[in-house]
């Protein structure tokens, strides 16, 4: 998915009150970011990192610029979790992500007391499919998740194993925005109750997929599927 605003480059002073940037640019400037991520952002919003920030022409907008990418370890790492959705969704139209092929799609569908990303149909066949924005690596190998205690995303896997039982299938997608992750597992050392929910999810049936991107200066692609690592390691 391409970024088609211009870019601006800079580096990351502090990230701070969750949805908040303070970014030194390349001309010298100070400029407050809006953050659209709400988990830690661990190894990304690291003072002194190169990062690229996009600005709204909108007058309404309190905060013109926007956090969009973070360079970690020589890569850019897309940390917009709203875009995450839209990149799932491009993977999918245009078959970059297998086995989906032939499928509706329908966003942001309500299912109980929840809001899945995308309800999947295919005749009689119908799949929810929550989307997870991964930034963080777990050693040198995995990409994990969560980077923070997620209440939010313990209701999403306990929304899809309702739904098997209804007779949906139900999965659960990890977008990985770091280009060295060879692997995907659940980050036990943060969230141990996430790791737990997820393994007995699997259990009952609920599907974990895992894909790496690929993000230049302006475009966040679907690269390559990884695997799922579900023991305790």
């Amino acid at each position: 998915m391409k970024i088609n605003t211009p870019l601006v480059e800079g580096k990351l002073i502090r990230r701070y009150k969750r949805f908040l940037a303070d970014v030194v640019l390349t001309e010298g400037n100070i400029v407050t970011a809006h953050t659209p991520n709400t988990g830690s952002m661990m190894q990304c919003a690291v003072p002194g990192y190169r990062v690229l920030l996009s600005k709204s022409d909108n007058p309404q907008r309190k905060l013109p610029f926007t956090l969009e990418r973070v360079e970690v370890n020589g890569y850019w790492v897309d940390i917009h979790t709203h875009r995450a959705n839209r990149v799932v969704e491009e993977g999918l139209r245009k078959g970059l992500i297998r086995g989906f092929e032939d499928f509706c799609l329908r966003a942001e569908y309500p299912y109980g007391d929840s809001r899945i990303d995308f309800l999947l149909e295919r005749g009689k066949e119908k799949i929810l499919l929550e989307v997870k924005n991964v930034t963080l690596m777990s050693g040198k190998v995995a990409a994990c998740f969560p980077d923070a205690v997620t209440l939010r995303g313990h209701k999403h896997i306990r929304a899809l194993q309702k739904a098997l039982r209804e007779g949906y299938r139900g999965i659960l997608f990890f977008l990985v925005q770091r280009r060295e992750a060879l692997a995907f597992r659940p980050a036990d050392h943060i969230d141990a109750e996430y790791g737990n929910l997820l393994r007995k999810a699997v259990q009952e049936g609920v599907e974990v997929l895992a894909y790496k991107t690929a993000v230049s200066e302006d475009e966040t692609i679907i690269a390559a599927n990884l695997p799922v690592l579900l023991d305790r390691g």
